[in-house]
């Protein structure tokens, strides 16, 4: 089943995403200087990542333990 109609696999997918593009962010900081297009998602996805870690973390924890036991 695709990821946009299973509301599991649409969470699994945008706390990758998030997680992902904030992992670039502080790998890469050069690549996000231009805000537009698709690096202006991946930025705007990465300051969601960064301001609000701790609530990602706990989604992605949760997130994990639902995939391993459900």
């Amino acid at each position: 089943m695709s990821a946009l109609f299973n509301f599991h696999s649409f969470l699994t997918v945008v706390l990758l995403g998030i997680c992902s593009c904030t992992y670039v962010k502080m790998q890469f900081p050069a690549i996000l200087e231009l805000r537009t297009g698709f690096r202006g998602f991946v930025w705007k996805a990465a300051r969601i990542g960064e301001r609000l870690s701790p609530w990602v973390a706990v989604g992605c924890f949760i997130m994990g333990i639902s995939i391993i036991f459900f």
